[in-house]
């Protein structure tokens, strides 16, 4: 079967839960033997997962999207010109500047991409249907998320091919756009889902979410929990010595991390944690700087930065030494998320959770047995559930081991690869 994936590449600068859903699914394909295609928009592929690109070029290159946005008269510059914006070197410097991650900021340039060849981007959508067409027909066409669904119309054009569409953190990203381009860009979004064959929710909190802000039919929708790639992973299990607590996101507000920082310091006032450790790693914008030395100037003044390390470099995929020594991974994004890739990513190492009771997390924890929820608007709530991981070896270890035992047996990459194969048939054959 041939599969072409439209991903948007995160340029590699942070933890990216969508690029790594996507980039594991492409080679499980492949691994077995269906021909998929990647073709990175804004930005390329970098660190571990840069060769999956392939063969496919930049299209909607981040800087000359932005131009052409901003500046009108960019929107007639010389294809040469153009070149030089998507090289690899302008468009790492691209993906290191808030800009590109900043949602406020880009209601309108979000709003254009969702026009498709009726926005502001029109002669790039071209150039990609151009490029389209000389390749081998494709059976599927998989779109990674709902902000990309301007490509649709385009595509149907000249092309017949079902399609699919992810769905992952798409609303935190519009709800955080100024009026009128949340409301504007949700519409654009409900419309333009009508075109898509099938609906692929992340989990069954998000799938509920997205049927109703898209107004999806329910049998257009499906759940398919992403996988992570087991072969090779090592039960680690959590180690006590020195008891030590993980975060693994961006590094920044939005994400949680002030939020554990401040657990962590209140379990380091009792003396049983004197020895308790932070490793906090998941890159880090230019953007979260600031913020990022506001928490090192209080943990400093409280004598506790050679507890803490935060690993502000990052390239694509976590490093699997980072799992080593940890006793428990934390993550608390204070409205959650639809899935949370991290969690597994830690319980295939035997690395037990403790997440808020938000988003797709009780889901996912009551999936895998492989961590604890609490309230977050109880007070120590995160305090309370990390004490209880930290002073409980055996339980912990308990904990770890059947988180592992369910990933492996239910989060792999491959059952992932098999149940959207499914999918992809079944479109494939009503269109017989």
């Amino acid at each position: 079967m041939k599969i072409l994936h439209l991903i948007p590449g995160s340029g590699g600068s942070f933890y990216c839960q969508n690029c790594l859903r996507d980039l594991m699914l492409v080679r499980a394909l492949r691994a077995r033997g269906h021909d998929a295609v990647v073709v990175p928009l804004y930005l390329p592929m970098f660190g571990d997962f840069e060769d999956t690109a392939g063969r496919a070029p930049i299209f909607f290159g981040g800087v000359n999207v932005y131009l052409r946005e901003k500046i009108p008269l960019f929107r007639h510059a010389p294809r040469w010109l153009e070149r030089i914006f998507d090289t690899p070197w302008a468009l790492r410097r691209a993906a290191r500047q808030e800009g590109s991650t900043n949602a406020a900021e880009l209601g309108a340039m979000t709003l254009s991409m969702l026009e498709g060849r009726g926005g502001r981007q029109r002669r790039e959508y071209d150039r990609f249907l151009g490029w389209l067409v000389q390749q081998p027909r494709q059976d599927i066409i998989h779109i990674s998320n709902a902000l990309l669904l301007g490509f649709v119309p385009a595509i149907r054009d000249v092309l017949d091919t079902p399609f699919v569409c992810s769905l992952q953190d798409e609303a935190p990203w519009v709800d955080a756009m100024r009026p009128p381009y949340d409301r504007r860009c949700w519409d654009a979004m409900a419309r333009l889902g009508g075109y898509v064959g099938k609906f692929i929710a992340t989990s069954r909190w998000y799938a509920d979410l997205m049927t109703e802000r898209m107004r999806i039919p329910r049998e257009r929708m499906a759940v398919v929990y992403p996988g992570v790639e087991t072969a090779g992973t090592v039960f680690e299990g959590p180690s006590f010595t020195p008891p030590t607590i993980g975060f693994l996101s961006r590094l920044n507000e939005a994400q949680g991390l002030g939020i554990l920082i401040e657990a962590f310091i209140k379990l380091k006032q009792d003396p049983a944690f004197k020895e308790l450790r932070l490793v906090a790693s998941g890159g880090a914008t230019p953007a979260d700087q600031p913020y990022l030395s506001k928490l090192e100037g209080r943990l400093a003044q409280l004598n506790l930065s050679d507890a803490v390390t935060l690993q502000r470099s990052f390239q694509t995929a976590p490093n699997p030494s980072f799992f080593k020594g940890l006793t428990v991974l934390s993550v608390p994004v204070p409205k959650g998320e639809a899935f949370g890739i991290q969690l597994i990513e830690a319980m295939a190492r035997g690395i037990p959770v403790v997440q808020p009771r938000a988003g797709a997390y009780p889901e996912v924890v009551r999936k895998t047995g492989g961590g604890v929820i609490y309230d977050p608007d109880q007070d120590n709530g995160l305090v309370e559930a990390l004490r209880k991981v930290l002073t409980d070896p055996e339980g912990t270890r308990a904990m770890g081991k059947r988180g592992r035992e369910s990933v492996l047996e239910h989060f792999d990459i491959s059952r992932a690869a098999d149940e959207m194969l499914t999918i992809y048939h079944s479109l494939q054959s009503n269109l017989k």
